[in-house]
C-alpha cells in the first residue's frame, strides 16, 4: 500500500468532511486486520485523530512522489517484502499517483488504485487518467472491495465474517 500526498488540498475545515475520510477509516481497520505494510509519501499529516493514528503506524518517506522509484529505501522496502501487488491512493491522480502507478506497472508490479482514496487536481481529468492507466493494466477498486476480496482470497471464514461486519 502506497499513499501519496494524502492530504494535498485538505484544510482543517475540510478534514473529516470528504467521503474519502470514511474510506481512510476503513483502511486503518483493514490494515490492522490483515497486517498489510504501508508507505506514506509526501503530504500525509491528516487533521483528524483517526488519521493521525494511521499515519504513525505507517512508514513515511520524505521523497518527491515523482522520484519514488529512484529512492533505494522505497524500492528496497518493496523487494524485502517480496511485493507483487501495490495499491495506490492519494493526490493528485492525474499527476503524482499517475506517474508512480505507471512506473510500478513498468517494473512488473500488479497495480491497483483505491479510487475512494484518490483526489484529483482537475476533476475533468479523472476519467482520462483512469482510462490511460487501464491501458497499462492498472485497475481501480475501492477500500471496501479490496478488503472483501482479501478476506475471500484467504479462504478464512472468520476473517470474511469480520470484514462483512465491518462493511455493513
Amino acid at each position: 500500500m502506497v499513499l501519496i500526498n494524502m492530504t494535498r488540498g485538505e484544510t482543517p475545515a475540510s478534514a473529516g468532511l470528504a467521503p474519502r475520510h470514511v474510506s481512510f477509516s476503513l483502511l486503518q481497520t483493514g490494515m490492522e486486520m490483515f497486517g498489510v505494510a504501508s508507505t506514506l509519501i509526501g503530504e500525509c499529516q491528516p487533521f483528524g485523530i483517526k488519521g493521525q493514528q494511521l499515519v504513525h503506524s505507517m512508514a513515511q518517506l520524505d521523497v518527491d512522489a515523482l522520484s519514488i522509484w529512484h529512492d533505494r529505501r522505497f524500492t528496497d522496502n518493496l523487494a524485502s517484502r517480496e511485493t507483487g501487488i501495490i495499491f495506490f491512493g492519494g493526490g493528485w491522480l492525474e499527476e503524482d499517483v499517475f506517474i508512480a502507478a505507471l512506473q510500478a506497472a513498468e517494473r512488473g508490479y500488479d497495480v491497483r488504485l483505491l479510487s475512494d482514496l484518490i483526489a484529483t487536481r482537475v476533476d475533468a481529468d479523472r476519467s482520462l487518467a483512469l482510462d490511460r492507466m487501464a491501458l497499462h493494466g492498472i485497475l481501480a477498486t475501492t477500500v471496501r472491495q479490496m478488503l472483501l476480496e482479501w478476506a475471500v482470497c484467504l479462504h478464512d471464514p472468520l476473517l470474511t465474517q469480520k470484514v462483512q461486519k465491518l462493511l455493513s
